[in-house]
Formats: structure tokens, sequence, C-alpha cells
């Protein structure tokens, strides 16, 4: 009987996969540095290289919630943990807008070839490359090789007014506008042209992500990406959220202080745009006390999250109805996976058979929380996040195993100092001053980290 117990409850712990019904075939070396491609499926491609995707992940005994999961996110200590230090380097939008670029490992610490894998990476609502979750991934993936880790370099895209960069326009960031990380990675690929660009994105940054994959398809410049605990159907979690009492009061008002306090920086900056809706719903904001997620979104958001058209929205739930992921998974064209766990109380759906599409892999895993996936480590008390070991394994086999097919991305050239894509003249970027050093292990005072 403890057997059949004990088979019961791995079968429980595993990570369900939930693969395309026709798999996508991808270019793979057959082993690694060898010259011999091969032709797999996506499915054996994963089978083959990501193991513990096919093993259990049991959530520490002490933090057994999605809760207790999502609050350790929140209130832990990582500062002396994943330290990572960064390059920033900050670029300019064609509307004026300011994206912030921090590249590890810094250039002073070690110098890597032009080559290396990079992995590109969104961070969650009002984040940024501090972060705690960011780190653990970089941390060992950007080690050097002979230390234990991938040797690869890690590039975070830190979101307009995120993380300390500056806000210099009457527009901000959202779910749904992809145009930031498309100059980004434009402006990365421009920087390092033999280099194949990951991406990874997390809680929001990973609805971007799938929205960015969905949109460039086979002209992605990314040839991989990974998305952690994206809330996908926005519509849906909104509802959950706004329907449950705690989760009301507790994360729904907790992402709309952090918010809030993301627009109170920045004041300054807005009222030099007086016309603008942007400084109009700032004020709107700055005469409230407290307000729940669909409110800000629907004083802000809604308003000032992208570009003209299709913002404004007329209510936060046109915004939601558009900015959500789960409905373009169908035009994705690169290796994607995507990891959310059941209980997570933020994201709490995930589009299992929404879209059968051979080139995306969904794994649910049974808990976690938002963001957390944390373990029992080796010694009392110690804390691990299950979660770095299958995305470390995936950035290896698509660094250095997937060998990518087709053109990657689209011609650019410079128009007046902006870089922009041929026969797209709306967007673009250029690098301004602005370089400097980024401690990673120093969030941003009176944030709540870890959503």
């Amino acid at each position: 009987m403890g057997v059949f117990f004990s088979l019961l409850s791995a079968a429980y712990y595993m990570p369900k996969l939930y693969f395309g019904f026709v798999p996508a075939t991808v270019a793979a070396r057959s082993a690694k540095s060898s010259k011999a491609i091969e032709r797999i499926t996506l499915r054996d491609f994963i089978q083959t290289r990501c193991p513990s995707l096919f093993q259990e992940f049991r959530p520490a005994w002490w933090l057994r919630s999605g809760h207790l999961q999502t609050a350790y996110c929140v209130v832990g200590d990582f500062s002396k943990i994943d330290k990572v230090e960064y390059d920033r380097k900050l670029i300019r939008t064609l509307d004026g807008g300011t994206i912030g670029i921090d590249l590890t490992p810094p250039a002073e610490e070690r110098t890597l070839k032009d080559d290396t894998p990079i992995i590109v990476v969104l961070h969650g609502l009002t984040g940024g490359s501090h972060e705690s979750y960011v780190r653990s991934i970089l941390a060992p993936a950007c080690t050097p090789v002979e230390q234990g880790g991938l040797g690869y370099r890690g590039i975070v895209v830190n979101f307009r007014g995120c993380a300390g960069v500056p806000l210099t326009s009457p527009q901000l960031y959202s779910a749904l506008y992809t145009d930031d990380i498309r100059v980004a990675v434009m402006y990365i690929a421009k920087l390092y042209p033999r280099a194949p660009l990951i991406g990874v994105g997390f809680s929001l940054g990973a609805n971007v992500l799938t929205r960015y994959l969905a949109e460039e398809g086979e002209k992605s410049r990314l040839v991989a990406g990974c998305a952690l605990a994206c809330p996908w159907d926005l519509v849906a979690s909104s509802d959950h959220l706004q329907n449950h009492f705690f989760h009301r009061h507790v994360y729904s008002s907790g992402m709309a202080q952090n918010l809030k306090k993301v627009i109170a920086r920045h004041m300054n900056a807005l009222s030099r745009f007086p016309d603008s809706p942007a400084w109009k719903a700032a004020q709107a904001v700055a005469a409230k006390k407290s307000m729940s997620l669909i409110e800000f979104d629907d004083t802000v958001t809604r308003v000032c999250g992208g570009s003209s058209p299709p913002f404004p929205f007329a209510s936060a739930y046109d915004y939601y109805k558009a900015a959500s992921s789960h409905k373009v998974l169908g035009t994705i064209r690169v290796p994607f996976l995507a990891v959310n766990s059941a209980d997570d109380p933020i994201a709490s759906n995930m589009p299992i058979g929404v879209a059968d599409n051979g080139w995306v892999v969904l794994c649910l895993t049974q808990g976690g929380g938002h963001l957390g996936w944390f373990e029992a480590g080796k010694h009392f008390g110690q804390l691990d996040r299950w979660i770095r070991k299958p995305v470390l394994e995936w950035l290896r086999a698509a660094g250095e195993d997937l060998v990518p097919e087709g053109d990657r991305g689209r011609p650019t050239h410079e128009v007046d100092g902006f870089l922009k894509e041929v026969g797209r003249d709306d967007i673009g970027c250029k690098e301004i001053e602005g370089v400097g050093h980024v401690v990673g292990v120093e969030g941003e005072e009176g944030l709540l980290a870890g959503l």
C-alpha cells in the first residue's frame, strides 16, 4: 500500500507537458560541438535535452500552497544569492521614450566571444534586472563554463520607467505593446550579429514575449522563447483577482500599489507633458489613496500603455481582450516553452488545447505559486528554485544544439541616427548617453519585489 501511495504522489507532482498534435521539427546538433545535424521533433528535442521537465517537482513542505510560494517571492531575502552585475545602456525610441538595456557580465569583468548565446530577458509588472527571479536564471547562465555555468551573455530589457530607467515620453508600457522589445532586439542583434538570441519572459514580460514571437512568426530575431508564469487570458486573470476577496485585497491591491509608486516617481517627468492623457491619468492616480489593478489599468494603462492605434482603449476590459496572449499562440514559429503552476494565484489559467501549434510546448506544475517554484534544498531550511533547472536545460539546448533556419529578422538600416527596419518607418531606436553600472541585488526601494 505504501508503494502505491508513493507512486500516486510521484505522479501528482510530475509536471504535465502538452505538445501540439503535429509537432514541429527542428534542426539540431547530434552532439555538443558536433557538425552533424539531425532533424528531430520538438518533442524529442525536449525529451533528450530537458530531463527536469520529466522529473517531479515537490514544493517545500513549509511553502505548500501557491499563496505561500508567492509570498516568499515578495518577503524572502535574496540579497546574498545569485549576485549579478550589469553594464547599463539606454536607447531612445522614435517617440522619445527610453528603454534600459542591462548587460551581464560587465565588459570589465570578462570578454565573451561574439557568437556567445544571449539570453534576452523581459521582467514582470514593475520589476527589472534586479529581481530575484531574473537573477536566479542569469546568475548560473552567465557564470563561466569552467565554474559550472553556461558561459552565456544576459541582457535584460527594462521597460520604460522601471528599474531606474528615466521616463522621457508620455507613453508607458503594457502587456500588449511589443514595439519596445522589437526595437530592443533589433539593437541587440546589431551589437551581436553572430550570437543566437533566446527570449525569456516573466509574468507580464512573458505575455509581451509571447505576443512578440507570434507577431514576428518566421521573421523572429529570437531563435527560441521561454515564458514563465504568463497570465495568458487577461480577462480571466482579472476576473479571478476581482472575484475573490483575498486576491482582490492582497494581490490586486499590491500590484496596483507598485504601479502607483512607479507613477509617483515620474510625476515631475510626466508634468512636462501637461496636455497628454498620461499626465491627466497620473494626476487621477495621485489623488487616490488605494486602487485595485483593474482600476489602475482603467485609469492609466488603457490610455497610455502603448502607441496609437490601438491605444487608447474604451475600458480596461477592452485592453485586456486585446492584450491577451493565449489567442495568438498559433502563429509562433520558433521553439517555445511555457511553464505555469496550477496554484498560481495571479496567472490562474493556462491555454491548454487553445492552439494546436507544434512549435509550442506547455508545461504545468502542481505547485509553485507565481514565479516561485521553491523546493527544499540540501540543507535544513534551505530553499532552491526548481524552475532554474529546466530553464537552464532549455537555454543550453537552444543556445548550443538548436540550429536556426531561415532569416532572423528583416533587414535594418540607419535613418537620421535611428536604427530601423527597412520598409517600416514608424519604429526605431538609437543609443544615447547614460551608460552606467548596475548591481543586480539592489532593488527599487518601496516596491514589492517578486511580482
